[in-house]
């Protein structure tokens, strides 16, 4: 598998667990967050790093919107990369067959990712994530978060 072939049946897994695909990334989104997911391919190697990025709507009196720029400039609200248990696949100097790659990062979406993002676009989702140090905010943005909840 090669890099187009693995981006390509990366974004048709994305689309299947519910992203839309634009500007060379995939978004998901609710009332209150934007999640943007970002392949970014090594300069050292043939793998990739998953950038997980969260754009919480009205933090900082910003309302976001799909744009090139979240995907390819922005690091979010929240940033995060894939565990390192997911790691090897995306990493294509690791030899797995493609079967083995396409269905490991099936169940990366449907064992990690998406459960995650079902909280991480939520304002309590958030804080219940972090107040179980499952996710680290940085101060300002968790103020926006407690701003923004009324706390």
């Amino acid at each position: 598998m090669d890099k187009i072939e693995f981006k390509q049946a990366f974004g048709n897994i994305a689309e299947k667990h519910g992203f839309t695909r634009a500007f060379g990334g995939w978004f998901k989104e609710s009332l209150e967050c934007l999640a943007v997911l970002d392949l970014q391919k090594s300069n050292y190697g043939n793998y990739f790093e998953l950038n997980i990025k969260i754009y919480v709507q009205g933090a900082f009196g910003n309302s976001y919107k799909k744009t090139k720029e979240l995907v390819k400039k922005d690091i979010g609200n929240i940033f995060t990369r894939q565990p390192n248990e997911y790691s090897y696949l995306l990493n294509l100097d690791q030899k797995t067959e493609d079967i083995k790659r396409i269905t490991g990062i099936d169940l990366f979406f449907r064992d990690y990712l998406t459960p995650r993002l079902d909280k991480l676009l939520t304002k309590v989702g958030i804080i219940e994530l972090e107040s179980k140090k499952h996710l680290y905010l940085l101060p300002a943005v968790k103020e926006q978060i407690y701003l923004l909840l009324g706390k």
